[in-house]
C-alpha cells in the first residue's frame, strides 16, 4: 500500500535523511537568530544560506527554538520569525542598562524643542545598536526600530562615542568593521575620521551631516556613566530641509545638555568629575 508522508512544515526536502548528521550546535542556533532579528522573517532557505547551515541542520535548531517560543513559524507564508521569548529575553537587557528609562523624559523634551525624532543607541562592536526612538509628529521623520544597527563611523551616536575614546580603542572597534561609505559624505579616510572626532571633543556633540543617508542628519551627544565611559548617546534626526546647518548649531548646545542630564539620571559623571573622583 502506497502511502504519502506528509513533510513537516517548513522542512526542507531530504531533511528525513539527515536525522542522525551533526548534533545540534549552540553557535549555529544563535546565528540563525542574529539572521533572523536583522531580517524581521526569511524562509527557511534564506537562513541557510545567509549563515552557512545546511537546511537540514537549520530546521532541527528552529524547531526546537520554536517548542521554547523562541522563534514562530507562519504555515501560511512559510516564512520564520523571532518569537515573544526572545523578545523577552532580549528586553532584560534595556531594564538592565537603565539609560532607557532615565532617557524617555528628557527624549520627549527633546521632540518638543526641535519638532525632530529622538533617539539612544549603545555600542557593540563597531557599531550602534538603537534601544529606544521617540517620534516626531511630522509625516517625513527618521525611523530606527528597536535593535537597528549602524556603522559608528557614519552615525550621530557612533562617532559621539568614538570622540569618547582613546585612539587604539577606537582603532580597535573600526578594525572589526572597517570603514564603508554609504554616500559621498561619509567619513571613510582614517584621516577625515579622526579631524572630525577631535571637533566632536571640543564642542560636545557630533553630526551625522548626510553620511549614512542622503537628506537626513544627525546630532547626538554621548551618555557617560559613574567612571566617565561613554555607554550610550542620545541624538535628534531629521531632514536636511528641517535642520539646515545653522539650525544644527542650535540645537547641538541642546542635544549636548540632554545627555549631560541623563548622565546625571544614571549616576554618572562627565570626564572632568570621573578624573576628580580618582584623584
Amino acid at each position: 500500500m502506497n502511502m504519502t508522508v506528509k513533510r513537516p512544515r517548513g522542512r526542507p526536502r531530504g531533511a528525513d535523511a539527515d536525522r542522525g548528521g551533526a548534533v545540534q550546535s549552540l553557535e549555529r542556533a544563535l546565528g540563525l537568530l542574529t539572521a533572523l532579528a536583522r531580517q524581521d522573517s526569511a524562509t527557511l532557505s534564506d537562513l541557510a544560506l545567509r549563515t552557512g547551515t545546511p537546511p537540514s541542520t537549520a530546521h532541527r535548531l528552529l524547531t526546537t527554538m520554536e517548542a521554547s517560543r523562541y522563534v514562530a513559524f507562519d504555515e501560511a507564508t512559510n516564512l520564520w520569525t523571532i518569537g515573544v521569548e526572545a523578545f523577552r529575553t532580549g528586553s532584560s537587557f534595556l531594564r538592565q542598562t537603565r539609560v532607557v528609562d532615565a532617557a524617555r523624559d528628557v527624549m520627549r523634551e527633546l521632540v518638543e524643542l526641535t519638532g525632530e525624532t529622538a533617539n539612544v543607541a549603545v555600542p557593540d562592536g563597531g557599531e550602534v545598536v538603537f534601544v529606544s526612538q521617540v517620534e516626531t509628529s511630522h509625516p517625513i521623520r527618521a525611523f530606527f526600530g528597536p535593535g537597528a544597527r549602524a556603522h559608528m563611523h557614519a552615525s550621530g551616536i557612533g562617532k559621539a562615542l568614538l570622540a569618547a575614546m582613546g585612539r587604539a580603542e577606537v582603532e580597535r572597534r573600526l578594525q572589526k568593521v572597517g570603514l564603508p561609505e554609504f554616500t559621498p559624505n561619509t567619513l571613510a579616510s582614517p584621516a577625515a575620521l579622526f579631524a572630525d572626532l577631535e571637533r566632536i571633543r571640543g564642542r560636545g556633540w557630533s553630526l551625522d551631516d548626510e553620511e549614512r543617508n542622503l537628506g537626513m542628519r544627525c546630532v547626538a551627544a554621548a551618555i557617560r556613566n559613574a567612571h566617565g565611559e561613554a555607554v550610550a548617546g542620545v541624538s535628534i534626526s531629521g531632514p536636511c530641509v528641517r535642520l539646515p546647518h545653522d539650525r544644527v548649531a542650535e540645537v547641538g548646545p541642546m542635544v549636548r545638555r540632554a545627555a549631560a542630564r541623563i548622565t546625571e539620571r544614571i549616576g554618572g559623571a562627565q570626564p572632568d568629575e570621573s578624573a576628580a573622583a580618582a584623584s
